[in-house]
């Protein structure tokens, strides 16, 4: 077998590159993830960007398709990408008015009657001989709202000083906002310059990579297009029907909370999976607090759901 200049020169690079990350790994991981970090604007407008495409070309298929008059087609891209990002502003500000208010205001009820529910259940231990007298007795004594404001002061002071823990957190909030900012505006380079950012990278392509290679690169996108595609519009179809379906079964049931425990669902629905059980424990928490008995009524109607 004939040995090219090539070959060993690929191999000796190749066997210099692998000494170099096997001895400075640490370095390299660390050099790794900070190329991750400043790339994540950039991912994360590339996951925008994909799927505000989605409603956007449904309203751009919509939006005066035969019209011959170039002012509206010239607008229909701007148009149709600003109705898919306040559909989707307006979504989810719908939801997090209807769920977040009530979601206070049942927390706050809640740890209101905690006290009330300690006293009446160590009332019954007694009626029911479960703990010694004298254990009750101790137990009875102990002032338990106080207790919860204390252990709530101790949690809060572990976790350092005010001042610290305002500057971490308007750092933190300073720098998700900068990083979504600048995610919305990739994003929408993205959206406004699909088709010539495509056309630029299928030259790319052809110049540098193999007809073959690229062959297949261009089905497997195909593919991952097609599948992600369909399975976002799904999760979404899915998550409408659910919350449609939990929201109407809630007011025949005469179920409290029933428009926004459907809304939470439906949001929720998106996680795969886990999503329509997370939002049934949310609204089984919420009804739980008006009824323990429509709480456990609403976990089998979600379950049957």
């Amino acid at each position: 077998m004939k040995l090219e200049w090539k070959s060993c020169a690929r191999i000796g690079i190749s066997a210099f590159l692998l000494y170099l990350g096997i001895t400075y790994w640490p370095a390299f991981a660390h050099l790794l993830t900070r190329l991750f970090q400043a790339a994540t604007p950039l991912l994360l407008g590339c996951v925008l960007a994909y799927t505000i495409n989605i409603l956007m070309s449904f309203y751009e298929a919509h939006y005066f398709p035969q019209s011959a008059n170039p002012k509206l087609r010239k607008s229909r891209r701007p148009v149709c990408m600003l109705a898919a990002f306040l559909t989707l502003a307006v979504l989810l500000m719908f939801v997090v008015k209807l769920v977040v208010p009530e979601l206070i205001s049942c927390v706050k009820l809640l740890a209101g009657h905690i006290p009330g529910a300690i006293d009446a259940l160590l009332q019954w231990m007694e009626k029911k001989h479960m703990v010694p007298e004298d254990i009750l007795a101790a137990l009875e004594t102990v002032d338990w709202r106080a207790r919860a404001n204390e252990v709530l002061r101790i949690l809060t002071s572990g976790l350092g000083s005010v001042m610290g823990v305002a500057v971490s957190a308007a750092s933190s909030l300073f720098s998700g906002l900068v990083t979504l900012f600048l995610a919305l505006i990739f994003a929408i380079y993205l959206l406004l310059g699909k088709e010539k950012l495509a056309g630029q990278f299928h030259r790319l392509m052809l110049r540098y990579v193999r007809p073959g290679i690229y062959a297949n690169m261009r089905h497997v996108l195909c593919v991952l297009d097609e599948s992600f595609h369909k399975y976002i519009v799904g999760q979404c179809t899915e998550a409408v029907i659910l919350g449609g379906l939990c929201t109407l079964g809630m007011l025949i049931l005469n179920l409290p909370y029933a428009t926004m425990t459907g809304a939470v669902i439906a949001f929720t629905a998106l996680i795969p999976v886990a999503g329509a059980y997370i939002g049934a424990g949310v609204g089984a928490f919420m009804i739980l607090t008006v009824s323990p008995a429509k709480a456990m009524i609403f976990l089998i109607f979600i379950v049957v759901l």
